[in-house]
């Protein structure tokens, strides 16, 4: 009981190495809790869909010939996060940490459209400090768990961060830590404090439909030729190969003068 209980998700699905790279990475901290997705839900966001059933199923995930305990949730990453805080967990969580995501989440879309982010903001939702790591791969290896890719580097770093949360005081409005690693990130590599992003760091591509709307028409993206790369940005840091730690808060208010908002509004 005197070890920390770490909830660990994900928005890539319980079968994805990355979480179970998480896992090995945030054993020796404390006692893990894992609890995923049972199928891939990349963009899922903070998402509660009623369409859910909410059946968990218990599983294992294994690496280098360690094995843990798992659950597999027909649910989003945030209820998944709801499923181990309310019905799983022998006590409360005292770290939220989800990934390691295929793919890393940058810019104003990352709050609002990754799972992975939105698992975390769900973990910061119930006071549990939470980290969100994902790491750079080929935009074609988003939705493909392959092999070749390298969770090492990003593994380091969810220790480093998981434990600096583990051992410090959050500032206020500080609710989770979005980490992004970029692919030739080494564990010598400088990491840096950064904002999100404003401009587009990837951009929508719309459907090329074959027969009139009614065929099939998924949006894709791609990434921006034309992504910023200031330094001060997540994006930046991800250009220049530095490793993104940037804070974020469950608090989506505008820091714009309220009451100079009203008086304008009110013209």
């Amino acid at each position: 009981m005197d070890k920390p209980l770490i909830l660990i998700t994900n928005d890539d699905g319980i079968d994805s190495p990355g979480l179970v790279a998480l896992a090995a990475a945030l054993d020796p901290l404390g006692d893990l809790l894992i609890v995923a997705p049972q199928f891939q839900q990349s963009g899922a966001g903070r998402s509660m869909h009623s369409h859910y059933s909410g059946r968990i199923l218990e599983t294992t995930v294994s690496l280098n010939g360690k094995t843990w305990h798992a659950y597999a949730a027909d649910a989003s990453p945030a209820l998944s996060v709801q499923h181990g805080y309310y019905e799983l967990a022998p006590r409360v969580p005292s770290l939220v940490v989800s990934g390691i995501n295929f793919g890393e989440n940058i810019g104003l879309s990352a709050g609002t459209i990754s799972g992975t982010v939105g698992a975390a903001l769900e973990g910061a939702a119930k006071g549990v400090p939470s980290i969100a790591v994902s790491l750079e791969v080929d935009p074609a290896l988003h939705l493909d768990f392959d092999d070749s890719v390298d969770f090492s580097v990003a593994m380091h770093f969810a220790r480093v961060f998981a434990e600096k949360l583990l051992a410090v005081e959050r500032p206020d409005d500080v609710d989770v830590l979005k980490v992004d690693i970029p692919k030739q990130a080494t564990v010598d590599s400088t990491w840096r404090v950064t904002r999100l992003e404003k401009r587009p760091y990837y951009m929508t591509t719309p459907p090329q439909r074959e027969n009139g709307l009614q065929s099939e028409g998924k949006m894709g993206y791609q990434l921006n030729p034309d992504r910023h790369t200031s330094p001060d940005t997540d994006a930046g840091a991800m250009v220049e190969g530095v490793v993104s730690v940037t804070p974020l808060s469950l608090d989506m208010t505008s820091r714009v003068d309220l009451s100079m908002l009203e008086s304008l509004l009110d013209d």
